[in-house]
């Protein structure tokens, strides 16, 4: 079955087709049904060709525009449908007009985010890229207590190779911190967001009543039109 995430990417890249195809003249005429033979580019195999293309391209240009530039390594962890360990990867650096960019550049599968797995993991990316860890001069993690682990030593190996890649913890996370740690001496907040995190969970977990609480907001809004 088709995850709702493939789905999405599916009817984007089709509309993103059909709108290229209405601006180029040379293009409308070698894609969909005025392809020749089959060969729409709406297959499934050529679909992911294009999109790892624009991916491996997008990748040049900031590449190119990082050039020997000292940059910073940010890394997070990211989860998606099918329940499996992975980290977004982004660099941040200061361009040639003064300008500080942050660019996402990839999101790897990793097994765990012990401090040997994502090692191993960054080196491989920095072999990749050509990149240096010497033109590294900073990296930034969030600390959450199921990171901070691998992350610790992380951040230590990589200042025993360059001493000057200090460690930021993540602004944000640590706004995130604040808010819980304030939010949680609040008993009314503490119960607000239980019983919420307690609707969520009773909604979500089912299909069955996904599928009737969306029948019932249908309903709702079917009797308040006809009123």
């Amino acid at each position: 079955m088709m995850s709702l995430q493939h789905y999405l990417i599916e009817v984007i890249f089709l509309e993103l087709l059909e709108w290229y195809s209405s601006k180029c003249p040379e293009v409308v005429t070698v894609v969909g049904i005025n392809a020749l033979g089959n060969n729409q580019m709406i297959a499934p195999k050529i679909k992911k060709q294009l999109v790892n293309a624009c991916a491996v391209e997008t990748t040049n240009a900031i590449l190119a525009d990082l050039g020997d530039r000292w940059f910073t390594l940010l890394l997070d962890e990211a989860h998606y449908c099918l329940v499996k360990e992975q980290i977004a990867v982004v660099i941040r650096y200061v361009n040639k007009r003064g300008e500080v960019i942050e660019r996402f550049m990839v999101v790897v599968h990793v097994a765990t985010t012990t401090f040997a797995c994502l090692k191993e993991t960054i080196d491989s990316l920095f072999a990749k890229y050509d990149l240096l860890v010497a033109r590294l001069r900073g990296q930034g993690y969030d600390g959450a207590s199921n990171m901070s682990g691998g992350f610790n030593v992380l951040k230590s190996l990589i200042m025993k190779e360059n001493s000057y890649t200090r460690y930021v913890h993540c602004f944000a996370h640590q706004l995130q911190l604040v808010v819980v740690a304030v939010a949680q001496e609040n008993q009314y907040v503490c119960d607000f967001m239980w019983i919420v995190g307690s609707i969520v969970n009773t909604s979500a977990s089912s299909c069955k009543r996904a599928d009737k609480l969306r029948q019932l907001k249908h309903d709702r809004k079917i009797e308040l039109l006809e009123r």
